[in-house]
Formats: structure tokens, sequence, C-alpha cells
């Protein structure tokens, strides 16, 4: 698939939302390493750090954004429209979890959960799938989970959350099928970063369990990406797991996914 970046030469042009760590740091890494320009996109200041890093390499522009709030999503657009050029890739990878028992955790916490994870993903993919249908090109990644295929107790809302974007992104793909555009479901296990603290489930086995290196899961969903792959499963600890979440009811595994969810006191 060829590509073209109006103004910066052969490089492509590029998005990564919730790029200031973690995978989308990688894949903004991965994205730059591979011949990428870049808009990336995060709330926190730390994005600009992520720019300053990866500016020695690429033209790499970040932005400040609440992707939370229709109005973070509709500036990111705005941001996209008026820079002119045409998105090659886009990695919609923006997320956050809540741990704990819905009934015991705050309200507000879960519906900004489901704005952020579902609401934007919604919103920037279908701006960015419709430019890319037509221009009749485009590769559009979305970060779901190997939680997508289990009831998810003590991080209820997350892994539903994940299980939409997956049935999303599976569905939006047929949808553009002979377009040009692909799109493809990135499915992680548990990896190291800052997921866990900020969710607030240190204190859990999957937390303290083996976690994935972001830069292996990075590279393997910007490879799949590029290849128009439909989805890769990241880890071959993630890809027994979800092989048997296919086999057992939803009741049981969501008894399996509680061990490792459910909150224990710390030693």
């Amino acid at each position: 698939m060829e590509h073209s970046a109006e103004g910066t030469g052969e490089r492509p042009w590029g998005l990564v939302t919730g790029a200031s760590s973690g995978i989308g740091e990688e894949l903004a890494r991965q994205m730059v390493q591979n011949g990428f320009d870049l808009m990336i996109v995060a709330e926190d200041e730390a994005i600009l750090d992520v720019a300053a890093e990866l500016s020695d390499l690429a033209d790499v522009r970040p932005v400040r954004a609440d992707l939370a709030t229709h109005a973070g999503n509709e500036m990111v657009i705005d941001l996209m429209a008026q820079d002119g050029r045409p998105l090659a890739a886009a990695a919609i990878n923006a997320g956050i979890g809540v741990h704990g028992r819905l009934v015991d955790t705050e309200l507000d916490d879960h519906l900004r959960l489901i704005a952020l994870n579902i609401v934007s993903a919604v919103h920037l993919g279908r701006a960015v799938a419709k430019d890319m249908v037509a221009r009749g090109e485009g590769r559009l990644l979305f970060t779901s989970s190997v939680a997508s295929q289990m009831p998810g107790p003590f991080y209820t809302t997350y892994a539903a959350s994940k299980s939409f974007i997956q049935s999303f992104s599976q569905g939006l793909r047929e949808e553009l099928r002979d377009t040009g555009v692909t799109v493809t479901a990135l499915m992680p296990g548990p990896t190291d970063t800052e997921f866990f603290d900020r969710a607030g489930m240190d204190h859990t086995k999957v937390a303290e369990g083996p976690k994935d290196d972001p830069a292996d899961v990075a590279q393997a969903g910007f490879t799949a990406m590029m290849a128009g792959d439909d989805h890769v499963v990241t880890g071959w600890r993630n890809k027994l797991q979800t092989a048997a979440a296919g086999v057992l009811p939803d009741a049981m595994a969501a008894k399996v996914h509680r061990s490792m969810t459910e909150p224990h006191e710390s030693s």
C-alpha cells in the first residue's frame, strides 16, 4: 500500500491517541521509526515530553485533549482537518480502567470510562474512517484486549468496553471491505504499563503476575495494522486465555476471571 503526505515529502501522516505512556507511547514510537509523521493525543502533560523525544526522528505534533468529552474529540478532528494532510494510519488507543465492585465505586468514574473507551472510539473512529473511505485507502487500529473475550468482575465496565471495541472494530472492518480501508483489533493481555496503578488494581493477581513488554505489544499491533490483519493477540499466555474463553460458558469464564481481578490484602 502506497502512502503520500502532502507537504511532508514521502512520509505518511498518522494519529495515535493515548500516546503519553504505555502501549500508546510505544505505538507512536513504532510509527515514527517506520517512517510516519504523527499527531499524538493525550490529556496529560506527558504528551509534550513524548513529542519532544520523537521529534528528532519525525514531525510529531502533540495535542492535549480530553477525549472523554465531545469537545475534545471535535478538537482533534478539527485540527486534523486544518492540517490538511491525508491520514494514512490511525491507532485509536486511549482508554482507562476502574477497579472495584460497581456498587462500591463512583458512577462518574464509570461514565468517564465509557465516554473515553467507547464513545471516543466511535466519535474519532467514524471521522477517520469516513475520510479514509473517501480517499480509498487507510489503516485503522483499535486497542481492544483479551479482556474483551469474557466478563470481567471487579473491572466490569472496562471488560465490557473492550468487548464493545472488539465487536465494533470487526463489524466496521466488514462494512469497509473493498473500500481500501482496513480495521485491526489489537488484543493485548496484562502489559507492563501504568494501567494497573491508575485503575487501582495493584493488589490483584493479574497485576502481580507476568506482563508483556509494551514495546513488543506495540510492534505486533503496528505490524498487524499495516498488514491489514483483522486482529492480533499478543503473547502466548494471552492466546491460550483467548482460546479458553472461546469454549467456557460466560458464567464460568467470569468466575475464572474473578480469581485474577478480585482485590486481596497486600502483605
